[in-house]
């Protein structure tokens, strides 16, 4: 490890690192959280935590995209309780346009929320697939055998397609 200016140990390969990786880290992030600023944020927060690791340069790429999408998780997660936390302050102030304002916000995180309600390997799962990794990269990122990634992936989906229905059968 080295030190930078500051006497903080840093990674040794962090430059080169980060110039490779960080626009897969934030397409990861923005996959989960929606907006650019938002996903550059976590990306900012990953770097920083991956500066201070131990992490061997060789498994940086794993490390990241997990770390990406963790992050971004815990991201949706604090949002949906401080919407929770608006609503219940909206609903008691009896603002009609406050509350309105604050259920089509809610309504536009619906998606995130469902996602964010799932199993965490499930939502980690499906996050990486539609962010565009194979099977293969999945597998490697997360230490899943490739059908397992599958088997994963069909039950997130099933899991998602729940969260969202209407419909408690389904």
């Amino acid at each position: 490890m080295a030190r930078n200016a500051g006497g903080l140990v840093m990674h040794p390969e962090l430059e080169s690192i980060f110039r490779a990786q960080y626009p897969a880290v934030v397409a990861v992030a923005r996959r989960v959280l929606r907006f650019e600023a938002d996903a550059e944020d976590v990306a900012q927060e990953v770097f920083v935590s991956f500066a201070r690791s131990a992490v061997p340069a060789a498994e940086a790429r794993a490390w990241l995209t997990v770390a990406a999408t963790h992050t971004a998780l815990n991201v949706l997660r604090s949002r949906r309780r401080r919407v929770a936390r608006e609503v219940s302050v909206a609903e008691s102030q009896e603002s009609p346009d406050a509350a309105v304002q604050v259920i089509e916000k809610a309504e536009q995180q619906r998606v995130r929320d469902a996602l964010a309600n799932l199993p965490h390997k499930q939502a980690v799962v499906l996050v990486l697939r539609y962010s565009g990794l194979s099977y293969a990269d999945i597998a490697e990122t997360t230490q899943l055998s490739p059908s397992s990634v599958g088997t994963t992936l069909r039950r997130a989906e099933l899991a998602l397609r729940k969260e969202l229905s209407d419909d408690p059968s389904v």
